[in-house]
């Protein structure tokens, strides 16, 4: 069953998130800014937050990208980051990729934009996800970044969207009238359990502490032979097809080896906090000795 909710940004100025909670919805997704600095933070975002937590709607937030290279969007997810450190939100973080310039990019281009932004808030123990037109998420965005990450799709005035791969939301209008905003908003409806999938997950500022593998243990930037031996036991790890993601062709525990690590960590259900310690290890060797 589809669940009922909106999103709004500074353009919707106060609001009584308390008739919006009576009117039916259950969620709202509030953008925290744009662009890559800090002064770039939505002016609403705090009061919006806290207004509907205090209401009893479950959250989630966005960030306007402008970027046009990965550094770019790396430096966008490092901002919005910033922005909502400390808070929790029962609903994905999501990257809002449709800037003109966006458009001139290839599809190569704009893929690794999407992946440099969303991979650094998972590796911080976020759940991304991408918001787009359906018309750009078909013609830039590449289907291997639809697939790795979730998808909230705006499509107006359609009985469906006109997209055929999974969407976790769907923003559905662009012109809503609720009961405590005194101009349109936009309207949504969530397909999935995000709420259950933060908590029980540990995502999103959400029992993180209890959900780590391992506090210490080998990280980026360590070498020696430990992280070799790390690296060598990873490698079996993607023969098996256990993970996708390349290893560091070097002794030094880089960025390919932290992103095998989260994926496993994020596979076995933990916070991707980049982390390989003793259990880490332990589970890896075990789950390497399965048939």
């Amino acid at each position: 069953m589809a669940v009922k909710g909106i999103d709004v940004s500074r353009y919707q100025g106060d609001i009584d998130f308390r008739k919006v909670k009576e009117d039916g919805y259950e969620f709202v997704i509030i953008q925290a800014g744009f662009g890559r600095f800090i002064s770039q933070k939505d002016k609403y975002f705090e009061q919006n937050y806290r207004n509907a937590k205090s209401a009893g709607l479950k959250v989630g937030a966005y960030w306007y990208s402008y970027a046009v290279t990965a550094a770019q969007a790396k430096a966008e997810a490092e901002v919005f980051l910033e922005v909502i450190k400390g808070k929790s939100f029962e609903y994905p973080v999501c990257m809002d990729i449709e800037n003109e310039s966006q458009r001139l990019l290839s599809d190569n281009e704009v893929g690794d934009i999407v992946n440099a932004f969303c991979s650094h808030m998972e590796s911080t123990g976020y759940y991304a996800a991408i918001y787009s037109y359906a018309n750009f998420l078909k013609s830039k965005i590449p289907a291997e970044c639809r697939k790795k990450y979730d998808v909230w799709i705006a499509s107006f005035d359609v009985s469906a969207p006109d997209y055929s791969g999974n969407y976790g939301m769907w923003q559905y209008s662009n012109s809503g009238r609720v009961n405590g905003i005194r101009v349109n908003c936009d309207l949504d409806y969530a397909y999935k359990d995000y709420p259950a999938i933060m908590t029980e997950k540990g995502l999103n500022g959400f029992g993180t502490e209890r959900k780590r593998l391992d506090e210490n243990g080998f990280r980026k930037g360590d070498r020696g032979n430990g992280v070799l031996s790390l690296k060598q036991l990873l490698t079996l790890a993607r023969l098996r097809g256990e993970i996708s993601q390349g290893i560091d062709n070097n002794g030094i525990f880089g960025d390919g080896t932290q992103k095998a690590v989260n994926a496993l960590l994020k596979k076995w259900g933990y916070t991707q906090n980049g982390i390989a310690g003793e259990n880490f290890i332990k589970r890896l060797g075990e789950e390497l000795q399965k048939d």
